[in-house]
């Protein structure tokens, strides 16, 4: 397998889960613009078969005024990747982090427009080191002896 050409590809992107939510409108749209922004970012991957891969990118903005819920907007933002030739822990950084980092700026546009039609202020999503934040889940899952279990990381929170 060492010897096997390293493959990738996008075979498909798509919106696989959308959700928006207003629960204090419309007495929301009149107070002071002075929001709390809450980003969560989830991802999971899935063997289809051999060498394809579903990964899938969970993005949730829970934005408050005053302890009051402006809007929850959430997006699962997913990809069919073939993915071949790849050692276990390049393959695991691949749809641990490669994959997410390939999705991101699709899930951010759906958000923003979400957002903006809805009624609110443009969200802007600031980019995402998933390298990072797969190295964090990665260190986590050793200190929690679980390495090698999940290549996807799981509710990490932004603020």
């Amino acid at each position: 397998m060492a010897d096997e050409e390293k493959n990738f590809a996008l075979q498909k992107l798509y919106i696989k889960d959308i959700s928006f939510e207003t629960p204090n409108s419309p007495a929301i749209f009149t107070h002071a613009w002075e929001p709390e922004v809450e980003v969560s970012l989830a991802s999971n991957a899935q063997i289809l078969q051999e060498n394809l891969f579903e990964v899938a990118l969970t993005i949730t903005v829970t934005v408050k005024i005053a302890e009051a819920t402006a809007y929850l907007a959430e997006i699962t933002q997913a990809g069919v990747f073939t993915l071949s030739g790849f050692d276990q822990q390049e393959l695991s950084q691949m749809v641990g982090s490669y994959c997410p980092n390939i999705l991101f700026p699709y899930g951010r546009e759906v958000v923003s427009d979400l957002v903006t039609k809805g009624g609110f202020p443009p969200m802007l999503l600031a980019p995402v080191n998933f390298d990072a934040l797969y190295m964090q889940h990665m260190q986590k899952l050793q200190e929690e002896g679980q390495a090698g279990n999940t290549a996807a990381f799981h509710n990490k929170t932004l603020n």
